[in-house]
């Protein structure tokens, strides 16, 4: 019999592999590793600083350490400009929406009131924008708002710490000073004119941290650069009186406008320089940009009779006449066919009565008896075509044509300040220039400028001449309310025509320039007021008055011994012979 072949157990059949699947398999998983290593080998090497750059924006961090801008302060530390901390409402759009913030109606609508806007105002500046990170809603705000915004605590919305320039003194000095922007960037004045050296350099440190926010590695440190402070020359005690006193006189005779400038002689430094009317520049809502303009730098006059005293001080140097010269003028006289005149006729004058009655005449036969180039240079050289050398910004250098052919009739008006327009701070140089005996210097904002010798442009003798002649002028003359009571003053007014298209208007500027103590002067004062509106518009009844008030105060207030006191004469009595009293010597 014929045994069984065994049946194979069909649980033991070995699967047969099908080999196109495996090699696609394995092919696939090759593929993966493949572009794995291609992939790795294209960020390691061929562009391995995306891969930094994506593990930085992870681990590092920038801090900064923000420097508030300097301080401008007077010439004895009193603060004009000072930065204060302040707080900035901004948003985190992103945030907001993540956390549900826009649906707080009721904490956004207190917030909208704060700072003042509607709540769909509010709601469009933070927007539905998902990857917007940054939004400001108010800057600079008051202490009191923002602690009231940080109570609100809604979602997204933070505060940040800035700071807000201030200005003590507001509108005293607020065209010299100047202001800034919200970003803190000087815009106009002073804060403009030296925003580079107020403005410090922020510190940064960059540095690595781990996973919990802790720094583990600094990498880079910079330290902060402070801002400097800037010491003006302006003594804010002068200053303020300046400013009270020609608020007062603007007033009082309904004049559109005014400004003073105050001088040293002997160093050029502007004790003070004031406009009005003014704005507050801690509040600059609304008011006008033509008042921003800082008048006494910006805006040019023809100066009138002010420009006399040139003319006089022309002909003692050119030596067309002495000290003691009498001149023969009359009431009138035809030049080139227009007339030239005095209200009255004066007869024979000395050079002092020329200045005291203020004659056209009498200015007009001195510079026509002088050649042309000469007289006209004299001006060029007293600095009537060139800025004063502060470095302001908007300085005018004034008008005045350098034209070969001047016509009689011109060089007649231009012997009583017509044909030329300076501004009040040139003013004040020339006459400064007269008081320290003929040295012309450049006029500085800053405290002890860089020592100039200056230019000498007239003689020492003629200058104290004619400081002679102008004090004569306050005394004697038309500028009487000048007179400063103890002190020996000099001056000139000047009672300017304004001109129009065309022609000149009925619109007038009364000016008086003058300097003191005369013994040993040191300073220079030039006032203007523009546009009076009463019946009196010239120069000796409302400058004259406004000088002499800032000149007794400023004298007052630099502890300037007075110089016109009458000397006082004691009676002493004859000694007594002791032979005839019988009273030995010993």
């Amino acid at each position: 019999m014929t045994a069984k072949k065994p049946k194979k157990n069909k649980d033991n059949i070995q699967p047969m592999t099908i080999t196109w699947r495996f090699n696609l398999v394995i092919g696939g998983i090759g593929l993966v590793f493949f572009g794995l290593i291609l992939r790795a080998a294209y960020i390691q090497v061929i562009e391995p600083d995306m891969l930094k750059a994506q593990g930085d924006l992870r681990s590092l961090r920038t801090a900064t350490k923000d420097t508030h801008r300097g301080s401008i302060i007077d010439r004895h530390g009193e603060e004009l400009a000072v930065s204060v901390p302040v707080q900035t409402v901004y948003a985190d759009p992103k945030y907001v929406i993540e956390k549900n913030g826009l649906s707080q109606t009721r904490r956004l609508q207190a917030l909208a009131d704060v700072l003042g806007m509607d709540l769909s105002t509010l709601k469009n500046r933070i927007g539905t924008n998902p990857k917007r990170r940054f939004v400001y809603l108010a800057r600079q705000i008051n202490p009191a708002i923002a602690q009231y915004v940080k109570e609100l605590k809604i979602p997204g919305i933070h505060l940040r710490k800035e700071s807000k320039r201030f200005y003590p003194a507001g509108e005293i000095n607020a065209h010299l000073i100047g202001f800034t922007d919200v970003d803190d960037i000087g815009i106009e004045g002073l804060e403009r004119v030296y925003n580079d050296v107020l403005t410090g350099q922020s510190g940064k440190k960059q540095y690595r941290k781990d996973a919990k926010g802790n720094p583990i590695e600094i990498l880079d440190e910079q330290e902060a650069q402070q801002p400097k402070d800037i010491t003006l020359s302006i003594d804010q005690r002068i200053q303020a009186l300046a400013y009270r006193e020609l608020i007062a006189g603007i007033k009082s005779f309904k004049a559109n406008s005014g400004s003073v400038v105050v001088v040293d002689v002997h160093t050029g430094e502007i004790l003070a320089l004031v406009n009005g009317p003014s704005f507050n520049p801690n509040n600059r809502k609304g008011v006008a940009t033509h008042r921003f303009r800082n008048r006494a730098i910006t805006d040019v006059f023809e100066p009138g009779s002010t420009m006399k005293p040139l003319t006089v001080l022309s002909a003692l140097e050119f030596g067309s006449v002495e000290k003691d010269a009498v001149i023969k003028t009359g009431r009138s006289m035809r030049i080139g066919g227009r007339r030239v005149s005095d209200p009255r006729p004066y007869g024979e004058q000395t050079l002092a009565d020329i200045l005291k009655n203020s004659s056209n005449m009498g200015s007009t036969r001195l510079a026509l008896d002088m050649p042309k180039d000469y007289f006209i240079g004299k001006f060029f050289e007293m600095g009537f075509s060139e800025d004063t050398g502060t470095g302001l910004t908007g300085e005018t250098s004034g008008m005045l044509s350098d034209r070969s052919r001047w016509s009689k009739h011109e060089l007649a008006t231009l012997s009583f300040g017509y044909g030329l327009a300076i501004s009040p701070l040139q003013l004040a140089r020339f006459y400064a220039t007269i008081a320290n005996g003929g040295i012309k210097r450049p006029l500085s904002v800053l405290k002890d400028p860089k020592f100039n010798q200056g230019e000498r442009v007239v003689s020492e003798d003629n200058a104290n001449a004619l400081m002679g002649m102008l004090e004569q002028v306050v005394n004697d003359g038309g500028a009487w309310r000048a007179k400063v009571e103890g002190y020996r003053i000099g001056g000139k007014t000047g009672t300017a025509i304004k001109s129009t298209v065309g022609g000149y208007g009925n619109d007038y500027m009364g000016l008086f320039a003058g300097m003191g103590p005369l013994s040993d002067p040191k300073i220079a004062i030039v006032v203007v007021i523009d546009e009076p509106a009463g019946d009196l518009y010239h120069g000796g009844e409302i400058a004259a008055p406004v000088f002499s008030k800032i000149m007794a105060g400023t004298l007052r207030y630099l502890n300037i011994a007075p110089d016109g006191l009458p000397q006082l004469t004691t009676k002493t009595q004859q000694p007594t012979d002791i032979r005839s009293t019988g009273v030995s010597n010993g």
